[in-house]
């Protein structure tokens, strides 16, 4: 019975998100399955982390989102989530708990909260970021760029980034037997999994400008017709920027268990 109500109250949470816009109906699915792999292998503990980094996201996204509505032209997708977004946020965590059910051990508790401490952070950066009134400074040319622009960081961006990925690693911490030093652990993993996805998305993802307008964006149709490639992976989008960043600090995660 209780796990009836368990799984029943994941998918109230992914239903109720999907009616107020937070996820798409596909982003409702993907997080419902995402709730029941990490309840699967880390119980109530793993969905109270996941909640912290679901509830938090959310509500940052919708935080001013007036002054955000102009990063339409610029980002390919809006702020309700759908099934890749979930799944670059959330998809190392749901394989976390499925290696957690299937071999339990330790290690899996570690690729979960480094994994989710890096879309935190990044998440945070990216909601706060956007809201500061200087410029970001792109990594890569070292120019101002416009807000928004993948691969730029700001003062506010990254503050939010490890005040973000603090909020994780403290969450994990109460919830899990991990020690002050895995604690910090994670809390770096998650500080440079979100430097990772800076540098991806400047060097690697995919970017486009509008044939008729020359606006840059991240978009593969804009003013209704075909944007033009100019640099970056064609099929290397944000939410493949976003899965690797999370994959890539669970995996030094688990090099520096395996170390340790």
């Amino acid at each position: 019975m209780d796990q009836v109500f368990i799984i029943g109250f994941i998918a109230v949470v992914a239903s109720v998100s999907a009616y107020f816009q937070l996820l798409k109906p596909s982003g409702a699915i993907a997080a419902f399955l995402t709730g029941v792999f990490i309840w699967a292998g880390f119980g109530i503990k793993g969905l109270i982390l996941l909640g912290v980094f679901f509830l938090t996201s959310s509500l940052l996204s919708k935080y001013k989102s007036h002054r955000k509505q102009q990063l339409s032209e610029l980002h390919q997708k809006g702020a309700a989530r759908d099934w890749a977004q979930v799944a670059a946020n959330g998809g190392t965590a749901a394989l976390a708990g499925i290696g957690n059910f299937l071999l339990p051990d330790p290690i899996w508790t570690i690729v979960l909260a480094s994994s989710l401490a890096s879309a935190n952070g990044d998440t945070w950066a990216s909601e706060l970021g956007v809201l500061s009134k200087v410029q970001p400074l792109s990594v890569k040319s070292f120019k101002r760029v416009p807000t928004g622009t993948s691969g730029a960081i700001s003062a506010v961006g990254t503050a939010a980034a490890a005040v973000g990925s603090l909020l994780i690693a403290l969450t994990a911490a109460s919830l899990f037997p991990l020690g002050p030093g895995w604690t910090g652990i994670i809390f770096l993993l998650g500080v440079v999994g979100t430097m990772i996805d800076t540098f991806l998305g400047a060097y690697l993802q995919a970017e486009f400008a509008c044939v008729t307008c020359n606006r840059l964006t991240e978009k593969t149709i804009h003013c209704s017709l075909p944007t033009r490639h100019v640099s970056g992976i064609v099929k290397l989008d944000n939410d493949a920027v976003n899965f690797l960043s999370c994959f890539t600090a669970a995996l030094a995660g688990i090099v520096l268990y395996i170390i340790f």
